[in-house]
């Protein structure tokens, strides 16, 4: 009977987690090396991925709903709400948050790229993330990090226990065989189980590969069965 009612107290625990299974948070660039019309491309690239039909059969390909919030970032002091936390529950959820990324406007243009204070930001911002089994957030970017600590350093310092980050880098589309940006996220960026980089050649590129990353992200089979990648700290 104890052991009954222990199990029972356990689940009755668990029950607010499995109502969420992701909290999703995508991060973007828009450091001095992002133009005006590169940020276009990529806020609009997020925009048109977020409603492409597979992104959008993923995110309603079970019951559990998706937690979804988008920032971005520049400098060591210079990261900014563009669509808080809203749980996508249904098409029209989904779409009103597109809408939301879709009217934003950009923050800063003229700071450097401190990816370690804006995974900072991303942990504080998951720390008041709705109840769910699982915590990624998406550094998305053009460059190195340039300015102030670098990502294991927020790694030691913020509460990274629980989060898988992955990665999409922009690659320069005249330099489709540089590696530099591609082994400095494989090296630096990636945390956790299961964390996985996909490439944008050029800002051109930014909406296919958004829009990769986010059915591989959201679809149900695949959010806790990858095998584990190296776990760091």
């Amino acid at each position: 009977m104890v052991r009954s009612a222990a199990i029972l107290a356990a689940c009755v625990a668990a029950s607010p987690a499995a109502a969420c299974r992701l909290a999703l948070l995508l991060a973007l660039d828009v450091s001095s090396s992002v133009d005006a019309a590169e940020d276009q491309l990529q806020r609009g690239g997020l925009v048109a991925a977020l409603i492409a039909p597979e992104v959008q059969a993923a995110f309603f390909a079970n019951d559990s709903p998706v937690a979804l919030g988008v920032y971005e970032w520049s400098g060591r002091y210079n990261q900014e709400v563009v669509l808080d936390w809203v749980l996508i529950d249904s098409p029209a959820a989904l779409v009103a948050a597109a809408e939301q990324v879709a009217a934003s406007t950009r923050s800063h243009n003229e700071f450097p790229t401190a990816m370690g204070y804006a995974l900072g930001f991303g942990a504080q911002m998951l720390e008041r993330a709705p109840s769910c089994l699982y915590q990624t957030i998406d550094m998305a970017g053009d460059g190195q990090n340039n300015e102030g600590f670098g990502p294991q350093l927020a790694y030691r310092e913020f509460a990274f226990r629980d989060i898988t980050v992955n990665g999409l880098v922009v690659n320069a589309a005249e330099f489709t065989s540089e590696t530099m940006l591609i082994d400095f996220y494989k090296r630096e960026v990636l945390w956790g189980p299961g964390a996985f980089l996909e490439v944008a050649q050029g800002f051109e590129d930014y909406e296919r590969a958004m829009r990769r990353k986010l059915e591989r992200e959201l679809t149900p089979p695949v959010i806790g069965t990858l095998p584990p990648a190296r776990i760091k700290g």
